[in-house]
């Protein structure tokens, strides 16, 4: 996706910036490189709300993370917190989380059974921590099989009842032929259309 001056992204610096990919450079620096939904995400969000000014992205992800590294006082929680703290300097606002995780923990049985939990607790958690108790929450149900145990991870992912959390399912989107985990140029672009679909169904 080309880049745009109306979207922008936090760096690593917390300071904005044009956003470009790849998205998460200087943030995830597991795998920092290719293309991620963010781009598409935004891109189509303001073709269908022109009243939005711009965009703000605040990549946060790190890459094959279990939830548990993501419990509330650990690094990459307090990590999060201190980015989305940031965008809201100089009156900015969150208008949603997007949330694609679950990989590592469908790999090992404990993990997938507790996943549900593990997962609600996150999104309560945040949501308390950015005083924002109805937080809009777009989350990805996993698109590929690479542990024993995804479909445990996903039936979490596709049920987790709570108010103004939508899952989009990435089940069926091309993933890259050399991993078989990650998604493919394409389907990520595909993936960030059907983030922004449900976010503005949402309706805020």
């Amino acid at each position: 996706m080309r880049p745009d001056p109306k979207i922008l992204r936090l760096n690593a610096n917390l300071v904005w910036e044009e956003a470009r990919e790849p998205l998460h450079a200087g943030i995830d620096t597991s795998n920092p490189c290719g293309v991620w939904p963010g781009m598409s995400f935004a891109n189509l969000v303001l073709e269908r709300d022109p009243c939005l000014r711009v965009i703000g992205l605040v990549p946060c992800a790190f890459d094959g993370t279990n939830i548990t590294r993501w419990k509330r006082g650990s690094e990459l929680y307090n990590r999060l917190l201190t980015r989305a703290y940031a965008a809201l300097q100089d009156g900015g606002k969150i208008r949603a989380i997007l949330w694609y995780q679950g990989e590592s923990d469908s790999t090992d049985e404990t993990r997938a059974k507790m996943y549900k939990m593990r997962l609600i607790e996150f999104f309560l958690d945040i949501r308390r921590d950015l005083a924002s108790p109805a937080l809009p929450i777009v989350q990805v149900a996993l698109a590929s099989d690479v542990g024993s145990y995804f479909e445990v991870v996903r039936e979490a992912q596709l049920r987790t009842e709570l108010p103004n959390v939508v899952c989009v399912d990435a089940m069926g989107l091309e993933v890259k032929e050399n991993d078989t985990l990650h998604l493919t140029t394409s389907a990520q672009v595909q993936l960030g259309k059907m983030l922004a679909n449900a976010f503005l169904r949402i309706g805020i």
